[in-house]
């Protein structure tokens, strides 16, 4: 018969660029019209969330593209036309980033490797690192140039210095992209400087920034680095919201007359506990760079206010004890395998139920990190509950045949083993 604990929770309290415009053509390309204006979201009809509440939530933007995720559970939070290709502009530059990062951890590079400026990646125009043809940069400070000065000329550099050539880094840059499930996105250089090909989604995007913040922790501090100084020339980072104080640690601007001004933001904070919301907002298309700002910071306060990112159960932190059978132990703590988070509108925090369920016989032996339940959410915005692995803290062994006959005659006279 399957042991079911039921708990209810309830809850008191609980943002690159290529800022270089592209020499105009006597024959300038036309944007890609946009296909269709999705309606704000979320929709006006949310699972489990009364329509009063769920009107309340609606906002809009005058940005072409825009996508606002939680960081946390991947939830969708906002959405308009995030799946028509765009521009990407410097926002292109979150991947080159992410690839030498990669690069790096396969130990491929290191950074203080050199690299040798040529004359390709010199020539570069629009926003630069200033970099000298025939002179030598290290990864390290391509990176930086790259991420805080936007540098286009940097980031041919790295890119010919990992992989050979920029078109060899770009399809590299396109197959990474893919394993994340960026079906729509093709990179055709390292920069993002105009090419017809070279295009993405506001929801691949959002994808490429949240695996640069969970793959790589310890190099992602770098896009909040407000300024750079590279040959005695100080540049600041152009990312609007980054000295706002809404917690936006990163990620990078995007500025071309194809593309129009975008922004990859990422605002964090933390509640009394120590658990840390953070959402990923994404504009694009915007007129000019004080839309852009405009646009980003209002998006960043509405999430921030209108949503709440919960952690009901940490992983590695027991929540229960199960029941073991034939053990060494008669019990065993369990916890999640991941981290258990949902997000719900703030106004309905204190509507998250739970229920801890165990498999029909916990049976010694038992390995750590052995599934033996679920961890069942129920919560406003999710039609159905979501499960969480529920996993064994420690093995236990079965019991040796002294504990077992004890038990038994402990049974027989009606007292516990």
């Amino acid at each position: 018969m399957t042991r079911t604990f039921i708990l209810s929770l309830m809850m008191a309290s609980l943002l690159t660029t290529v800022e270089a415009r592209p020499k105009k053509n006597k024959k300038k390309e036309t944007p890609q019209a946009v296909e269709q204006v999705q309606p704000a979201s979320p929709p006006p009809e949310i699972p489990g969330v009364p329509a009063a509440i769920a009107a309340s939530l609606r906002i809009d933007t005058l940005a072409d593209q825009a996508i606002i995720m939680d960081y946390n559970t991947g939830k969708i939070l906002y959405e308009k036309n995030a799946d028509v290709p765009m521009y990407p502009s410097s926002m292109t530059k979150i991947m080159t980033a992410y690839l030498a990062f990669d690069k790096m951890k396969r130990g491929q590079v290191q950074p203080t490797t050199p690299v040798m400026i040529s004359e390709k990646a010199w020539r570069t125009g629009g926003s630069r690192m200033f970099l000298n043809v025939n002179t030598q940069a290290t990864v390290d400070e391509l990176l930086h140039g790259v991420i805080i000065q936007s540098g286009n000329d940097a980031s041919v550099a790295l890119a010919e210095g990992l992989s050979g050539t920029e078109e060899i880094f770009a399809a590299e840059m396109t197959q990474k992209a893919h394993e994340f499930g960026c079906a729509q996105t093709t990179f055709k250089n390292a920069s993002g400087l105009p090419d017809p090909d070279h295009k993405t989604t506001a929801r691949d995007l959002a994808k490429i920034a949240y695996h640069v913040i969970r793959d790589y922790p310890d190099h992602y501090p770098l896009f909040a680095k407000t300024s750079y100084t590279y040959g005695g020339i100080t540049q600041p980072n152009r990312h609007p919201l980054l000295d706002k104080n809404i917690g936006c640690d990163g990620l990078k601007t995007g500025m071309t007359d194809l593309g129009g001004y975008g922004v990859v933001s990422s605002v964090a904070s933390a509640d009394q506990n120590g658990h840390q919301s953070r959402y990923i907002i994404i504009v694009n298309g915007c007129k000019t760079g004080n839309i852009r700002a405009t646009e980003s910071m209002k998006l960043a306060n509405w999430v921030q206010k209108a949503f709440a990112s919960v952690l009901l159960a940490k992983k590695n932190a027991p929540i229960q004890n199960a029941p073991v059978y034939g053990g060494a132990e008669n019990m065993v703590p369990v916890s999640v395998s991941t981290d258990a988070y949902v997000t719900v509108p703030a106004i309905m925090k204190d509507q998250i139920k739970y229920e801890i369920k165990f498999d029909d016989s916990v049976q010694a032996p038992i390995a750590q990190g052995q599934v033996l339940g679920k961890f069942s959410v129920s919560a406003p915005m999710y039609g159905t509950p979501l499960e969480f692995d529920l996993v064994a803290d420690k093995a236990v062994e079965q019991a040796g045949i002294f504990k077992k006959i004890w038990r038994s005659i402990a049974h027989i006279f009606g007292g516990r083993s």
